[in-house]
């Protein structure tokens, strides 16, 4: 079994979401110590890596993905870009990456139509960001009103619109994390995956696994679904799941 799973709020936490005490550096950037992990979830994936391959399937960029280090080596693969973008012990695989390209080709117009709409939004704060060719990433102060004008000016059978907070994407629909599981599936010849996440990025890749852990509300529920409780931590409950499969 492999086990795919998603990083921001699923695996590791912004300095701003309070986890408690006992909880270890994850990420630094520009000096600062920005995301963390809990020592149990620490120790829960020393275990867990032990028992099976785990992927990371991440919307981060392959320069973000490499400011984390969870202290337990590296991962073997990783699916950042959203998963359109596979690092094999660290170093990028072009064919997966041309394929990528291939796949959402006919995404391509659509999204520099969303760069060129979000360029006249005057709520936009950030620059805005064409992703490897990929997708279009941005942040707003009114991130519900621009994730809205995108939906009214792109072509929705070729491409999603997502906000995060206050990030706002323009993704093609052939970029998901489920594709990208299933291109994986394909690529190790595994038979079983595991998956957790905790966001609409993550919910393709949850509906295709064998086994998924996320919060309640995220997907309907479904037999093999587990579903974290107010209080609990994802990470924390995920990893401890996955341990007993």
């Amino acid at each position: 079994m492999i086990l795919t799973t998603d990083l921001d709020n699923t695996l590791i936490y912004s300095y701003k979401h309070d986890i408690g005490n006992e909880k270890r550096c994850a990420e630094i950037y520009r000096g600062r110590e920005i995301s963390f992990i809990t020592e149990k979830t620490f120790d829960l994936l020393k275990m867990v890596k032990n028992k099976m391959l785990i992927i990371p399937v991440t919307t981060r960029t392959e320069e973000q993905y490499r400011r984390i280090d969870l202290g337990v080596g590296e991962f073997e693969y990783a699916l950042v870009c959203n998963g359109g973008v596979m690092l094999k012990n660290g170093i990028e695989d072009n064919a997966w990456y041309r394929e990528s390209l291939d796949m959402t080709e006919e995404s391509l117009p659509e999204i520099k139509k969303a760069a060129a709409i979000l360029a006249q939004d005057k709520n936009v704060c950030f620059e805005i960001r064409c992703i490897r060719d990929l997708f279009v990433f941005t942040k707003s102060n009114t991130p519900v009103q621009s994730a809205e004008r995108l939906r009214n000016g792109t072509d929705a059978d070729l491409v999603d619109i997502f906000t995060n907070g206050a990030k706002v994407y323009a993704v093609p629909k052939k970029l998901n994390k489920g594709t990208a599981v299933a291109r994986l599936r394909n690529y190790l010849g595994e038979s079983a995956v595991a998956a957790a996440g905790d966001s609409e990025f993550d919910i393709p890749m949850i509906l295709v696994s064998d086994f998924a852990v996320c919060p309640e509300g995220l997907v309907p529920e479904r037999e093999n679904i587990v579903f974290t409780g107010e209080n609990e931590l994802l990470s924390e409950r995920m990893l401890s799941e996955v341990l007993s499969l």
